[in-house]
């Protein structure tokens, strides 16, 4: 039994996973923005935290709050993502894509250090696109102003999610091991924000989708038996060389910057 917290957990892959570890004894902590979701999962051994994690604010309060409240965290896990048809920005001016599926994720992997330290195996699992080598880090332009799309802003925020691996086992000094997992295609996540053509599209690729139990269920493992290395890349069931282009720590050093400024 330990403390898993779960960020995106009240839909889809994170949903799923949340009631899968409440089945094995963990105490689970759910965060996610719709409370409608949240409140009907929560109970027993699943506690909802309701955050808007494109919110940087949001974000560190409610780290804030798990700190004071859980001295240990014996497991991370990233789940959190939204397509947006439209480039849109939160009310910290960043925008909503690379905050949701890329800030808040490295906010809560350093901010929840202290106490995945304190755990006897702690680990980190970001569900991301991890082995995919398209897109990339828009150095110059990483809120997109210039030439947004639902893709490249999910590319970008995919290829920054790689580096966070890379960058949080080269400066974190934190004992918790990080995974990167790409699931492949899921049968997961809320299209509603999408036009009705591209909604469509997606509704047929799922026929060949993975089931989300299939997707989930490699998760346990990380977290049942974490891996011996800081970093670890797994692209649906493959463990990925950390040589890829794609994780090179140079890049992951100068995201490291970039986030620091952005952030402060």
């Amino acid at each position: 039994m330990g403390v898993v917290v779960i960020s995106g957990g009240t839909n889809g892959m994170g949903r799923a996973f949340a009631l899968e570890r409440a089945e094995l004894g963990d105490r689970v902590l759910v965060l996610g923005r719709n409370r409608e979701r949240g409140e009907a999962l929560a109970g027993g051994s699943i506690t909802f935290l309701p955050v808007d994690l494109s919110s940087v604010t949001e974000t560190r309060q409610v780290i804030e709050e798990i700190l004071t409240r859980y001295q240990v965290v014996d497991a991370l896990t990233l789940f959190a993502n939204r397509l947006a048809p439209r480039r849109t920005l939160t009310t910290e001016g960043l925008e909503r894509t690379f905050a949701l599926y890329y800030l808040s994720r490295y906010l809560l992997s350093f901010g929840l250090r202290p106490a995945l330290d304190q755990a006897t195996a702690p680990v980190i699992v970001n569900i991301a696109g991890v082995g995919v080598t398209k897109g990339a880090v828009h150095w110059t332009d990483p809120q997109l102003a210039a030439g947004y799309s639902t893709i490249t802003a999910q590319l970008q925020a995919g290829r920054a999610n790689d580096l966070l691996g890379v960058g949080f086992a080269q400066r974190s000094g934190s004992r918790a091991r990080y995974v990167l997992y790409h699931p492949g295609f899921t049968k997961s996540g809320d299209r509603s924000p999408l036009p009705l053509a591209l909604r469509g599209l997606l509704a047929m690729a799922s026929l060949v989708a993975r089931p989300v139990a299939d997707a989930v269920a490699p998760i346990h493992q990380f977290l049942d038996t974490p891996p011996t290395a800081p970093l670890t890349a797994v692209d649906r069931g493959k463990q990925l060389p950390l040589s890829l282009p794609t994780l090179d720590p140079r890049n992951a050093a100068r995201l490291m910057d970039l986030t620091e400024k952005l952030l402060n």
